[in-house]
């Protein structure tokens, strides 16, 4: 099987799957300036302590607040929600783009790893590092992209996800 790995927000072309990438979405009636604040927006018990992930400067910054809390200071259901909470956040960020949405279609059946090269829990969890790790964000970002392979099937062939969708087949079999 083709794996395809992905760090740094800034590599090309799949740097865009990073939840820290530029790239603002709609959740839950706000928006937010990347998927790294919509996912984070949702960990703090307090209102203050949310308004303060949210105003670092950068979503590296974001997600470096969150992960700094107190446990008082995240929501006591947390760690039974935060895997669902990054799904939902990662099927805002693919049906909003087309861009993004074509990017992880044309990955067809690859599997996806968040590659991360600092070797610490966080990292393990959401990715792998040399090889070892529960790769939660390329999981889910594999969720998303059956999600929206099995949409752009059911879709007229003129839309973009099913051109898409398309485009991605022929070049599949042409390689």
């Amino acid at each position: 099987m083709k794996e395809i790995k992905f760090y740094r927000a800034n590599e090309e072309p799949y740097g865009r799957f990073s939840n820290l990438f530029k790239r603002s979405i709609v959740f839950e009636g706000e928006t937010f300036e990347t998927s790294e604040h919509a996912y984070q927006a949702g960990k703090a018990r307090k209102p203050q302590v949310r308004a303060w992930i949210l105003a670092a400067p950068s979503p590296a910054l974001v997600a470096m607040a969150a992960h700094g809390l107190y446990w008082w200071d995240i929501r006591s259901d947390w760690s039974k929600i935060k895997f669902d909470r990054m799904r939902d956040v990662l099927r805002a960020k693919f049906t909003q783009h087309a861009d993004l949405r074509e990017l992880l279609l044309s990955t067809c059946d690859a599997r996806l790893v968040e590659a991360a090269t600092v070797d610490n829990p966080v990292n393990r969890t959401w990715g792998e590092v040399n090889g070892v790790g529960k790769n939660m964000l390329g999981k889910l970002l594999m969720e998303v992209r059956e999600e929206l392979s099995a949409a752009a099937v059911q879709a007229p062939a003129t839309t973009p996800v099913r051109s898409a969708r398309r485009a991605a087949a022929t070049a599949l079999a042409a390689a």
